[in-house]
């Protein structure tokens, strides 16, 4: 059964994760759960994200924009 959550979904489930580990106070076995959890939403995460990025990349490319980085660290000065 594939897994129907959006992104944003996924990624607020994620933060719930996060915040519950950091406060320290779960018991292991909920601890080990939830960080088990967390992995699969974050994988779930990356493999929406780079769906969209291969999309925007066909779409950009399509119509000629076909210099499109998504590296936040280059810069055109």
């Amino acid at each position: 059964m594939e897994d129907k959550n959006t992104f944003e979904t996924s990624l607020k489930k994620l933060e719930d994760i996060v915040t519950k580990l950091q406060k320290g106070d779960v018991e292991l076995e909920e601890a080990y759960s939830l960080f088990e959890e967390g992995i699969k939403l974050t994988k779930e995460c990356e493999e929406k994200l780079t769906r969209i990025e291969e999309k925007l990349a066909k779409i950009l490319q399509n119509n000629e924009l076909v210099d499109f980085h998504l590296d936040t660290e280059s810069s055109n000065e």
